[in-house]
């Protein structure tokens, strides 16, 4: 087997072997602690611009299904259309998967994609210098590819020009499980199919905007603002949005950067996480309540609840270091929540947010 390098900022180089697209690749390198999923991680438009290490250590063993539709024509399995982290890093990499389902092997899907992959590495020890000295820009670069001349740095970009629909994309729910014919615009900074579906699941239409779509023009119920990659403080023209719809009376759920964006247009401040929080296994707990779910997180920046104006007030809180997990208006049906709890990969105990968004439409 060839083998691959990744090179991080702080000089340090971790050599393992090759597999997926043998290129060379850069990027923000960040680690993710969940057991399963891996195809529905790859797929989350929230790891554009990020080298992803799966602190696992086997992945691929039960390779990657196939590309079917669901009955409201949305990929199963996959959260997107394509892979949108830059590279994978993984201890070890199941060469023979074993499932029914299984249609390739990663591998192949890695290459197919045009993914580098590093296998062999200690990720253990990678994720401990990742803690400790917080999230880095890194390159993969195999053996016989030439190394990237700087590292791309996500943090200062736009990245929802590259995961964002270009157009409005309607998804309407069968009409003989239509129960009210009510129509929720979902803000796209970076979608996640199962939002999507967790939505039309519960008898709504959805029309899926671009995340600088003027929705003024378009006739809703309700708006959800996605999840999405990179600085939610780049996304000004969605924060523009958002803040002249907080002088309405119109429902709003902000989910993963949602939550961001929603503090942002209230007037509150957001900052970076050292490591960020991305795994299945998050807890959060309600404020006010003794109440604690188990969360599927992936976002690297968080809402500063310290900033956060009047009629404004935390809602969840992860109990693992305080930080704030979710934001709530006083008097008006405006809610989001720094989690997924759409899940896919991960625990469904945070299902109820949709229906709780919903009952005030």
């Amino acid at each position: 087997m060839k083998r691959a390098h990744l090179v991080l900022e702080d000089g340090s180089v971790w050599t393992g072997f090759s597999f997926g697209a043998e290129q060379a690749a850069s990027g923000e390198v960040v680690f993710n602690t969940g057991m399963v999923g891996y195809e529905a991680s790859l797929t989350d438009p929230s790891y554009c611009g990020q080298i992803l290490v799966f602190s696992y250590p086997l992945i691929g063993n039960y390779g990657v299904p196939a590309r079917r539709k669901d009955a409201f024509g949305i990929l199963r399995h996959f959260e997107s259309e394509r892979i949108h982290a830059r590279g994978v890093i993984v201890s070890t990499h199941a060469a023979t998967p074993s499932h029914y389902e299984k249609a390739s092997t990663f591998d192949a899907w890695l290459a197919e994609e045009g993914i580098p992959g590093i296998a062999g590495i200690d990720t253990r020890s990678l994720v401990q210098t990742l803690r400790e000295k917080g999230t880095m820009l890194g390159s993969i670069v195999p053996d016989g590819t030439k190394r990237p001349q700087s590292f791309y740095n996500p943090e200062n970009k736009t990245l929802a020009l590259e995961v964002s629909v270009e157009n409005p994309v309607l998804y309407q729910t069968p009409a003989k499980t239509r129960s009210r014919r009510k129509k929720i615009i979902l803000i796209d900074c970076g979608v996640k199919h199962n939002i999507i579906r967790s939505l039309l699941m519960r008898g709504v239409d959805v029309l899926r905007v671009p995340w600088n779509w003027d929705i003024t023009k378009e006739r809703y119920d309700g708006v959800c603002i996605s999840n999405g990659p990179g600085n939610p403080t780049m996304l000004q023209e969605t924060v523009a949005t958002v803040r002249k719809l907080l002088a309405t009376s119109t429902p709003i759920l902000g989910i993963c950067m949602g939550n961001q964006i929603l503090a942002l247009a209230a007037g509150a401040r957001t900052y970076k996480l050292p490591y960020g929080h991305r795994s299945q296994n998050q807890p959060c707990r309600q404020e006010g309540t003794q109440r604690c779910f188990i969360t599927s997180q992936n976002h690297g920046y968080a809402v500063r609840e310290k900033t956060l104006p009047r009629g404004w007030v935390p809602w969840f809180q992860n109990a693992n270091d305080n930080s704030n997990e979710g934001i709530r208006h006083t008097k008006k049906p405006f809610y989001a929540v720094q989690f997924h709890p759409e899940a896919s990969p991960g625990p469904t105990d945070c299902g109820w947010i949709f229906d709780h968004f919903l009952s005030h439409i």
